[in-house]
């Protein structure tokens, strides 16, 4: 497993990549002032834009939701992905070599090597999608169309077609320039007696999609009599496939889950399809393989599954078959933190067929009206067991409680055993007592899981996660002339510090501010201008940043990417001398206000040394005052 990367491998991929090209490929940005843009926020609806960019900044902030960050915690947020998994996307695109701390990561060829993989199968892919239409694709054509599939819903899917013969797709990529080696890699080909051959003949296509949209595999369904394969054959494990962390359709539905916080777990391509073009696009399927616990990972991430809120519905086929695979979900039910449910359409039906029978209404009623899947999880359970024995129903009990006590909403969990003692027939008291012994059970089974888990503990990326208490700071009044005032010059200093004359910072050192947030940012920016030369930029913001709380870190962004009201080079320059003059004016005005109370506890008679020091510091600071003024004056 790799290692960590190497602290000046992210500063040097972050420093390199272009956030504004990158946010570009998800919301489109328009100029907000000198170096600064803005559009409407990914993260949140809205119709006025509040998302802003700074690229020399390397930072955005959205001032609706509250959102920002770098680049790479951009794409963590719109792509879902980790953090090591985002920096070697990014090493990657600009064909940067990584290095790591512990073990070994990515090399350059196996960049470059994993690259040509990916080339391969958009190439692929695309060979299929043009063969789907071809005359020797009628069955296809056939199958797809019986199904409620036309052109477009096809194109949207990206559904292709492996024409027949055994050297089609081989042939058309060496062709490309892929080497055997290659296409033996991209697990499309099998090897026989007399070299490679295509994988998938006379079958329809799927692309199975990374979480970012890249082709890393297929699934194939056989519709020709002679073809002996399986019904349903997918690409083998390979460097780029791990079918156990790999969901279809997460690519079109990640958004979606992510802004409705539900998922929808179907049985199928086919499925998802219907699903999509009904309405329902928060739908996603395994791909040949069981619903796992990569999987749950993977969409807890997407859900943003805190605890507080989002849900889970699975949908299977009414029969024996889908309630065990319904079963088999409730067990890794307890891995959620969402609320989980079930359902199950009538007739046995599942969502593509639901749709050519019944239409998109009905895919969507089908979801409307799930069922908790704790509750088909219970009813299930007690189906398998005598009713109408006392022997069966404690027995049924029995085979519940531990059902009952994995509920970990504490308001549903005595709704239910109460719900379970009605349908069992025995006394409220008699259930709780059974569940309460099937809770010990467990606990003593996981307590010493549990102590790992709440000591933290490293992720899925292999760097170690350490939960902390975030430091509060009060909310700078917006109201007060003070806060905004305080809050502009911040602005200037973390965004164009190279404007500040020398002779300001050794001023600026002594500013108090009055908010407790401005004064933490405030030593951050001087810390940073102790030890760096102040300039614009990733290197600056960064420093800036590693000086601060990381509570603090959410503004410092939003201070980075607030535009500056200055529309050539000059006004920022002007801008800048003229907020700091006035901050500093203000300190002095501060600084008067504090010794002319002192000096009227003084007593001019006893204290006539002191009472005279303090009005020479007074004089001294007007005119240090006046001077300011001046110089404010001379900017308007």
């Amino acid at each position: 497993m790799a290692g960590l990367i190497r602290r000046e491998d992210i500063d040097e991929v972050r420093s390199r990549t272009d956030i504004r090209e990158i946010i570009e490929g998800y919301v489109r940005l328009k100029s907000a002032g000198i170096g600064s843009f803005k559009g409407l926020c990914p993260f949140h609806d809205e119709r006025t834009p509040s998302f802003h960019v700074r690229p020399q900044m390397g930072t955005y902030h959205c001032f609706g939701c509250g959102e920002s960050g770098d680049v790479i915690a951009f794409l963590m947020q719109v792509e879902h992905t980790s953090f090591t998994e985002t920096v070697e996307k990014l090493a990657a695109r600009i064909n940067y070599e990584l290095h790591y701390e512990q073990g070994s990561g990515l090399s350059r060829e196996e960049v470059g090597r994993r690259q040509r993989l990916l080339d391969a199968h958009k190439i692929a892919a695309e060979f299929f999608q043009k063969n789907l239409y071809m005359p020797s694709a009628v069955e296809a054509q056939r199958f797809l169309g019986g199904r409620g599939f036309d052109a477009k819903s096809t194109a949207q899917f990206g559904v292709g077609f492996a024409p027949q013969g055994w050297n089609n797709l081989l042939n058309f990529l060496r062709k490309q320039g892929f080497s055997d080696e290659e296409l033996e890699a991209t697990g499309m080909f099998s090897r026989g007696q007399r070299g490679l051959y295509d994988r998938f003949r006379g079958r329809i296509m799927w692309p199975i999609r990374g979480i970012a949209g890249e082709t890393i595999g297929f699934g194939a369904r056989r519709l020709f009599d002679d073809d002996k394969g399986p019904k349903y054959l997918n690409t083998p494990e390979t460097v780029l496939y791990k079918k156990s962390q790999v969901l279809y359709g997460l690519d079109l539905a990640k958004r979606h889950i992510a802004k409705r916080r539900q998922v929808v777990v179907v049985e199928g391509y086919t499925d998802v399809m219907a699903a999509h073009l009904a309405g329902v696009d928060t739908a996603v399927a395994t791909c040949g393989t069981a619903f796992g616990v990569d999987h749950i990972r993977i969409l807890r991430r997407i859900l943003g599954d805190d605890g507080s809120g989002g849900e889970v519905i699975f949908t299977f086929d009414g029969d024996a078959a889908g309630q065990k695979a319904a079963l088999s979900a409730f067990e890794e039910d307890q891995r959620f933190m969402a609320r989980t449910f079930v359902a199950v359409a009538q007739e046995d039906m599942d969502p593509c067929e639901l749709r050519i029978r019944r239409g998109n209404h009905a895919v969507r009623s089908l979801i409307e009206h799930k069922q908790p899947l704790f509750e088909f999880a219970l009813r299930s359970t007690i189906r398998k067991f005598d009713m109408d024995s006392l022997e069966g129903r404690v027995q049924a009990m029995r085979a519940v409680a531990p059902i009952l006590a994995g509920i970990k909403d504490s308001a549903l969990k005595p709704a239910y055993i109460r719900e379970v003692s009605g349908w069992l027939g025995l006394g409220a008291d008699e259930v709780q007592r059974a569940v309460v012994l099937a809770a010990q059970q467990v606990s003593a089974e996981s307590s010493s899981l549990q102590q790992i888990d709440h000591t933290g503990g490293p992720d899925s990326s292999g760097e170690v996660v350490v939960q902390s208490a975030a430091v509060p700071f009060e909310v700078p009044d917006s109201h007060d002339p003070l806060a905004r005032l305080e809050r502009t010059a911040l602005e200037v200093l973390v965004q164009v510090p190279q404007e500040v004359p020398v002779d300001f910072w050794q001023q600026l050192v002594q500013v108090q501010y009055r908010y407790r947030l401005h004064t933490v940012l405030a030593q951050g920016v001087m810390s940073a201008a102790a030890e760096v030369v102040p300039a614009a930029g990733h290197a600056w913001l960064n420093q800036v940043r590693s000086h601060i709380p990381e509570a603090a870190h959410t503004f410092l962004a939003e201070l980075s990417v607030s535009p500056l009201p200055a529309s050539s080079a000059e006004q920022l320059t002007r801008y800048t001398h003229d907020i700091l003059r006035r901050l500093l004016e203000e300190d002095v005005n501060r600084q008067k206000s504090e010794l002319m109370l002192h000096l009227q506890r003084l007593d001019a008679r006893t204290e006539y040394e002191q009472f005279q020091q303090i009005q020479r510091r007074l004089m001294e600071l007007e005119s240090h005052r006046r001077k300011i003024r001046q110089g404010i004056e001379n900017t308007l």
